[in-house]
């Protein structure tokens, strides 16, 4: 935010360079033109403006182009994979009448421009197939059943015979009108659908995607939304003041370790029992939630090192999974003692897949750190081995911080989060809606230990970013610091920030 602040200060005593690429003469359909407003040398402001050429509505865009560097934006919903860049209507921008136009705008650090630039799949410069129908309007959710998911979209111009509802690129409903009910579906299971309206000409560019959870899904709650509470530091909260407040159900409880040799107990030190933690758990439950037990974490003994054999720490997994009766667990598996050694990453896979057998039903996660990029080579061998041990793990969560990600966490996250999916990809031959229902995201409220800072706005952004997309898991380390300090930096009891008590568990839990 200061680079921003700078850099708008700067721009404002500098004569703006305006480069600006003309459309095509004679260009048919609607463009995408560029324009740097602003320059000060080390960055600058750019804008699209989306003009319609066309003689018929234009109902919702979506402009891609390659640029690295693209940080704060406007006037748009924007997601990065590495340097390629896609930008999407607003709710308020996204119709165009013939001749008119629309604009969004964001900060480039450095000095390229955009590159490969497409609107709505074709070239920004116009085109496309011509006599085809223009996009539809966004799809929305407007049922879901235990087996099926209920779509309706705008409809599009030019003509359309009909309309084609994607999952991935395989064809799920083909209907005249602009409804469609998506059956035969697994329950609880997660679906993203884009629309595409076709006529004798061709096809339209597929919509944005619509992403939803068929029902019966079971547990108190939902395990989705699930932020950190830690009893042993940071003065921990009671869960039931947080939950009236916020609405959450589930929290993360931080950290079963080793006592010595194979035997768990929070923080090392804590029974399972009789302690602070189970008092906790009990309140938990009794307000209607449920607690998943991170089992790991940065620091302490681990029981994944001290363990002898899988078979050893799957039977300490299973003394915390019947002290509480739970539904599901998260391995944290971070540091060099286990995240970096081959060996006790295959021994924690090892154990997971015991538990999958003996539990059925558990869910199973697995949390581990991140470049901006996606996984390192650590996070690849991970889930690499899961699939060459067949473990079927049911959530892989990145945390998408402490990794000098900069001033753009959102961008960073998203960055980041876009890597794991394609990594899940390539791994499994899943398509993209799979990978994201396997994913998870545990941010860092306010400021991290290296003063990245996730502001209530941004994570406001990454929360609706990663429920478009059906991911499975959003978390944050952590609730203790869910309070406001500002200036205080990296506490373990607020956030650093100025916001109101419970703010970010209460974002969350609207996931």
């Amino acid at each position: 935010m200061r680079r921003i602040l700078r850099f708008a200060a700067i721009a404002a005593l500098t004569f703006a360079t305006v480069l600006v690429a003309a459309p095509a003469a004679h260009a048919a359909g609607p463009t995408a033109t560029f324009v740097k407003t602003q320059d000060w040398g080390t960055g600058y402001e750019g804008k699209y403006t989306i003009t319609n050429g066309g003689t018929t509505t234009l109902n919702g865009w979506r402009v891609e182009f390659d640029l690295a560097g693209v940080g704060t934006y406007w006037d748009t919903l924007l997601t990065k994979s590495g340097n390629h860049n896609t930008a999407t209507n607003r709710e308020y921008n996204g119709t165009i009448a013939p001749g008119a136009s629309a604009s969004f705008g964001f900060i480039v650090s450095g000095s390229a421009t955009p590159a490969n630039c497409t609107l709505n799949g074709t070239s920004c410069s116009g085109g496309g197939t011509p006599g085809a129908p223009g996009t539809p309007g966004n799809p929305t959710v407007t049922g879901t059943t235990n087996t099926s998911i209920a779509l309706s979209w705008s409809a599009s111009s030019g003509g359309p015979t009909g309309y084609r509802v994607y999952e991935g690129t395989t064809v799920r409903a083909t209907v005249t009108g602009t409804t469609a009910n998506i059956t035969g579906l697994a329950v609880c299971s997660g679906h993203s659908y884009t629309v595409a309206a076709y006529n004798t000409a061709g096809e339209s560019a597929k919509s944005a995607p619509a992403s939803a959870t068929t029902g019966g899904c079971t547990g108190g709650g939902s395990k989705a939304a699930a932020p950190y509470l830690y009893m042993g530091w940071g003065n921990p909260p009671s869960p039931a003041t947080v939950m009236n407040a916020t609405g959450i159900k589930w929290f993360t409880m931080a950290f079963i370790l080793s006592s010595g040799g194979c035997n768990p107990a929070w923080d090392g030190q804590r029974p399972l029992q009789g302690s602070a933690d189970a008092t906790a758990i009990q309140q938990i439950k009794a307000a209607g939630g449920d607690i998943i037990p991170s089992i790991g974490g940065w620091s302490g003994n681990k029981l994944g090192p001290n363990c002898s054999s899988a078979q050893a720490l799957a039977g300490a997994y299973q003394q915390v999974i019947n002290a509480y009766g739970l539904k599901a667990i998260d391995v944290d598996i971070e540091n060099t003692d286990e995240f970096e050694n081959a060996v006790v990453q295959d021994r924690v896979l090892g154990a997971l897949k015991i538990i999958e057998q003996n539990n059925p039903g558990i869910t199973t996660i697995l949390t581990f750190g991140t470049a901006t990029s996606g996984p390192t080579s650590w996070g690849n061998r991970l889930i690499e081995q899961a699939k060459a041990l067949a473990v079927p793990i049911d959530i892989f969560t990145i945390m998408p911080f402490d990794f000098g990600g900069g001033a753009d966490m959102y961008g960073n996250t998203v960055s980041a989060s876009e890597g794991l999916k394609n990594k899940l990809k390539s791994v499994n031959g899943w398509t993209d809606a799979q990978a994201y229902q396997h994913m998870g995201i545990s941010g860092m409220n306010g400021l991290s230990d290296q003063a990245e800072l996730t502001s209530l706005a941004t994570w406001t952004q990454i929360k609706d970013w990663a429920k478009a997309r059906g991911l499975a898991r959003l978390a944050f380390w952590a609730v203790n610091r869910d309070r406001p300090c500002p200036g205080g930096g990296t506490t373990s009891n607020c956030s650093g920030i100025s916001q109101p008590d419970w703010e970010f568990t209460r974002i969350t839990a609207g996931f």
